[in-house]
């Protein structure tokens, strides 16, 4: 039987046309990663749940979480010796510093060490690292096959987009989170290989676990009377979106402060623990929780907490789901901090459905005795688009991930109505989404806008020059003439006995004392040098080294390590011409 030779043909192939056949392919498998993740959460739940059966609920909430931690962080420091938590951001940093390249380990295990955060109790979201995992397996699906950075970076999409929407069955909302969240630019053209990859991961999504939405939802007719009140829960969100962004960024940096990895898994486990004891929807994903707000169903805080006892008000209930609301972004920074794996994906779309309950009981209790009510489980659905729109910064992907979820595009107009201020409000105070704002502040984020992109992707590594001739501080003319002689270019770095830089001579400083002979021997190289207007340094982003040029005026510039190495120039010649081709690669079609 002959063999088959797949490979070959396939490299034979237009880069075109395998980027389109390998969207298909990657899409299938991050459809199979999402239905494997979801399916091992399962598995775990299901199994604790039959281990812990006789034991007292507060081992479930108070130990369980912990251990899950535990075997996350051994995991990642012992086996794959990696840090693998905040997918979303590390699929953004591989686009804008590493060329879109990921690990190739990072195609299962975030997806297993998220599987059992989660499983254990963890209180944190799924997709997130199912989007890493599927980023993953693009980028090295297109490494093997050798494909330019271009059609890496779209099949590094292809990848989260598939994840996005074979977690959810949500294909549209998949190409919409990679459009708003994670590529900074993408042609029409390439939009095909998106949705290639959605549509395919989605089709083995439902084909393996059914067509059911992911949330089931009992929903009432949209009435317009209501539209002052949507409004309200609009500005609500985008406040809760800013708490959220903030507190979990305050809480990262205390957190990470704790050196000790054993003490901080310590300390977070035992936060978490009783933080889910006192409040036990805050255990694992919280989905749970969110089908009995969804359906309108009568809610009671007995069973729900150890605090039931002490309140009897008809407040009772909203408070306690206000300090759910506030204290999710605790537990869900003490999961992950603590060693666990998770996202703030799924804690997003948690505090909204709680943000747009609160606000909907309030109001009822408010308004109790009127003939006026808003139907809260419209709330809890438009609720948790309008903190996606904040948090994440996404109103379009929040809308339609909302909609295709849950089958609620009845309220498309509460949806757009209150994402949309959501998203306003937010903005207005911060300009970064949760999962740009790091990225950002060091300077590496890759925005829309085609000119920032580009100069975040050049590197003054790859555009040093370093074929120079280089001179000593103390050398003759007459040693200088000879360099000069034996030199295609018209600067000499000139350089001292531990190769420190300390100037430059150019051809037309010395140009009139080389036809002079009797000085070879009296002059010098200082007497020549000049002082460079600034240096480069070889980690500079390229937006500062352009500010560089601007205020010397310079052509050339210096490249330097921080102890004044030289390293060679950069030319501002040499930076247009990169910068021309690379834009080529980002806008072509």
């Amino acid at each position: 039987m002959p063999k088959l030779r797949v490979i070959p043909r396939l490299s034979r192939m237009s880069e075109r046309s395998k980027l389109l056949l390998l969207s298909v392919v990657v899409g299938i498998a991050a459809g199979l990663a999402a239905v494997l993740l979801k399916t091992l959460i399962h598995l775990i739940q299901t199994g604790l749940a039959g281990f812990s059966g006789g034991r007292p609920e507060a081992f479930r909430f108070l130990v369980l979480p912990g251990v899950g931690m535990l075997l996350a962080m051994l995991f990642c420091r012992r086996v794959i010796k990696d840090d693998i938590g905040h997918g979303v951001t590390k699929a953004l940093q591989a686009v804008s510093r590493n060329e879109s390249r990921i690990r190739p380990h990072n195609m299962w295990s975030s997806l297993l060490a998220s599987s059992v955060t989660i499983g254990f109790g963890g209180s944190v979201g799924a997709e997130a690292p199912i989007v890493y995992t599927g980023a993953a397996i693009g980028s090295n699906f297109a490494r093997y096959m050798k494909m330019s950075y271009r059609s890496m970076t779209i099949l590094l999409g292809c990848g989260a987009a598939a994840a996005v929407a074979g977690i959810f069955n949500a294909p549209l909302a998949g190409v919409l989170f990679v459009l708003e969240i994670l590529l900074f630019n993408i042609s029409m053209t390439s939009m095909m290989p998106l949705l290639l990859s959605t549509v395919s991961a989605t089709v083995v999504s439902r084909l393996l676990l059914g067509l059911e939405t992911p949330f089931q939802c009992t929903l009432t007719p949209f009435d317009m009377r209501n539209i002052p009140f949507y409004l309200i829960l609009g500005l609500f969100c985008g406040g809760c979106s800013i708490y959220f962004i903030r507190m979990t960024l305050f809480l990262e940096d205390k957190i990470g402060k704790l050196r000790n990895a054993y003490l901080k898994w310590f300390l977070c486990a035992l936060g978490l623990g009783l933080l889910i004891f006192l409040f036990p929807p805050l255990y694992g994903e919280g989905y749970d929780s969110l089908g009995v707000l969804l359906n309108g169903r009568e809610l009671s805080l007995d069973g729900q907490t150890p605090l039931a006892s002490l309140t009897h008000s008809r407040w009772s209930v909203p408070v306690f789901f206000l300090l759910i609301m506030l204290l999710k972004v605790f537990s869900m920074t003490l999961t992950n901090a603590g060693g666990g794996v998770g996202g703030t994906f799924g804690p997003t779309l948690f505090v909204g459905a709680v943000a747009g309950f609160f606000v909907a009981r309030t109001i009822n209790l408010l308004l109790e005795g009127t003939s006026l009510t808003v139907p809260e489980q419209n709330f809890v659905l438009v609720g948790m688009a309008g903190l996606m729109a904040g948090v994440m910064q996404a109103p379009m992907t929040a809308i339609f991930l909302i909609a295709e979820i849950s089958g609620g595009y009845d309220l498309f107009l509460p949806l757009i109505l209150t994402s949309t201020i959501a998203f306003g409000t937010t903005r207005l105070v911060e300009k970064y989404s949760i999962y740009t704002k790091r990225i950002a502040q060091r300077g590496e984020l890759l925005t829309h806008d085609s000119d920032q992109a580009v100069l975040t992707l050049l590197k003054v590594s790859d555009l040093v020059e370093d074929d120079f001739a280089t001179v000593k501080i103390d050398d003759t003319l007459g040693k200088l003439v000879q360099t000069v002689s034996e030199s295609a270019r018209n600067i000499f770095p000139v350089l001292d006995s531990k190769d420190r830089f300390q100037g430059y001579v150019s051809l037309e400083d010395i140009r009139k004392d080389m036809f002079h002979p009797e000085d070879y021997e009296s002059k010098h190289v200082f007497n020549f040098m000049k002082s460079a207007s600034e240096y480069v340094y070889e980690d500079d982003k390229m937006d500062t080294v352009m500010k560089k040029f601007e205020v010397t005026g310079a052509w050339n510039l210096p490249v330097v390590r921080p102890d004044r190495t030289y390293l060679g120039f950069v030319s501002k010649s040499k930076i247009f011409s990169a910068y021309r081709e690379e834009l080529k690669q980002v806008s072509q079609d």
